[in-house]
């Protein structure tokens, strides 16, 4: 069945397969699938795992939607459709300073979400929403209407690679923390002799450090990261390019 019709199921009506009826709707699949997701955290799952968790043979799943990627499309637009977001006041900055808040939310809420790849857009409701909404952040900068989409997706696009690096820092330091890490092999190192050789990285490396407790602080560096994005559109929008 084409994906468009099953992401508009509940305005285009879904004509049901010949034969005994589904078990399971559109609606239970989709949110069986993001269930499972959630709870694995990234993309390695399959239509088996789906219907395990829902109880049932995985062949009843094929009553529903066509193959696992169709499936994932109708996750991905579920969870933006349900997303939560917050009122956009104030400057164009402020706007998209919420947008970059609520991605991050959503992100987290959905982990794996952080880790869908795909240069297609998703044609349903709930993104198409999304979409329209973060817009109204971009709508009044004095630029092209593709460099606006360009400005939101270049927010949109690292929120979701700084998600990833929080992500990645937070399951190193579960296993080791920062400080213990650098006990075990900053010792060695400080042997070798290496700040002479390598002056600069020794200087800022060093005081990163100290200034985290840390080889770098994620958290920092996503609030550095999107300031520096948003003088960057200022500075465009101002220079009228």
């Amino acid at each position: 069945m084409q994906t468009v019709r099953l992401l508009w199921r509940h305005r285009i009506p879904v004509v049901p397969p010949r034969g005994r009826p589904a078990r399971m709707g559109v609606d239970q699949v989709v949110a069986s699938g993001i269930e499972v997701a959630d709870r694995v955290g990234n993309l390695g799952f399959g239509m088996r795992d789906v219907a395990r968790h829902a109880g049932v043979p995985v062949m009843t799943l094929y009553s529903s939607v066509d193959a696992r990627e169709q499936l994932l499309e109708l996750m991905i637009d579920q969870c933006r459709a349900e997303m939560a977001h917050a009122p956009q006041r104030g400057t164009w900055r402020s706007r998209l300073q919420t947008v970059a808040a609520d991605n991050r939310a959503l992100l987290e809420a959905h982990p794996w979400l952080a880790d869908v790849e795909s240069e297609r857009a998703i044609l349903g409701p709930g993104t198409l929403v999304k979409y329209e909404r973060e817009l109204g952040a971009v709508a009044s900068l004095n630029l092209s209407d593709p460099d606006k989409d360009a400005a939101l997706s270049l927010v949109i696009d690292f929120v979701r690679a700084s998600v990833r690096a929080i992500r990645h820092t937070a399951l190193e330091q579960s296993v080791e923390t920062a400080a213990e890490w650098w006990a075990r092999e900053g010792e060695l190192l400080a042997g070798l002799g290496v700040a002479e050789e390598f002056p600069l990285a020794s200087r800022i490396g060093t005081a990163t450090g100290q200034a985290y407790n840390a080889a770098s602080d994620p958290e920092r560096a996503f609030a550095f990261g999107l300031s520096v994005i948003l003088d960057g559109i200022q500075a465009r929008v101002a220079g009228g390019s």
